[in-house]
This record gives structure tokens, sequence and C-alpha cells, in this order.
């Protein structure tokens, strides 16, 4: 199953890529190579630090092609404004029991940061409001408890 990601995202994880192969491996060769002129290895501690790293960075490179390999970019200002909630778009919310209006765009697992406004199209909360429109109202279970939201507007980056 291929998962979704914006372009956006698809484009954050390409340069991540890049700097691990292009700038973080080739220095922790050079890293490794320098630690292995100093001698023992067995008691060089810059040597097996380099190799930790270098296992990281390995690691977060394979991960980052699977990703990458196993995504379906969509770009959301490429879809047609419906005026309804699809993956990429942003949404106003208000809590129906008062309190400030909070805005989302709906993203990629790899994606999500609540923080920074974009939640994962796989949340409860996006799960909810996917195909709904202005006006419409949905309740979410949250740790909190039962929330309602209406949506106040969506519009697509």
């Amino acid at each position: 199953m291929r998962a979704p990601i914006t372009l956006r995202g698809a484009e954050k994880l390409r340069a991540e890529l890049r700097t691990l192969k292009g700038e973080d491996r080739p220095t922790v060769i050079r890293a490794i190579a320098d630690a292995r002129s100093h001698g023992d290895l067995s008691e060089n501690a810059e040597y097996h630090a380099a190799r930790e790293q270098q296992g990281f960075i390995e690691g977060r490179i394979k991960e980052i092609e699977w990703r990458l390999a196993h995504a379906q970019v969509i770009d959301p200002a490429a879809l047609p404004d419906s005026g309804k909630v699809v993956f990429g778009a942003i949404v106003d919310l208000a809590p129906v029991d008062g309190g400030p209006t909070q805005s989302y765009q709906i993203v990629g697992d790899d994606e999500a940061d609540i923080r920074g406004g974009f939640i994962s199209i796989n949340s409860p909360i996006a799960r909810a409001l996917i195909g709904k429109q202005p006006g419409d109202e949905i309740e979410v279970t949250t740790p909190g408890g039962m929330r309602g939201f209406e949506v106040l507007a969506v519009r697509l980056a």
C-alpha cells in the first residue's frame, strides 16, 4: 500500500537524503579513516563513535529511500477545489464549546507535527474531517474526552 505524502513533504525527505548521502556519509567515512590511523581500534573511542554514527546514517538513508519508494506524492495545489476536506487541505476549526480557532493541514504520517499545524491523515481528527465542508460539525474522541469542532473554512495549499 502506498502512503500519501504532500509534495512539500517528499521534497523535505529528498533534501534530507541528499544531505545524508552528500555530506554526512562522506564526513563519517573520513572520521572513521582518521580514527583508524591512530592505531589500536579496540580502545579507540573516536573510531567506535564514528562507526555508530555511520550505522545511524546508513539506517536513516534506507528508511528514507523506502518511504519515498512507497509514497504516493500528492500536490494539494493541483487538486480540484471542491470545498470539501481532502488530503493536503488546510482546515480552520472552531471548538463547539468555545475557545480559539485552530488551523491544521492534513498531511502524511511522516509530515505530522501538531505544534506546526500538520495532522496525519491517519489521526482520528483527520479521518473525521475528510469529506466535510464549511458549516459541518464533527465529534472526535481525544485524550481529554469527546470534543466537537465546527469546520469554518477549507482551502488547498
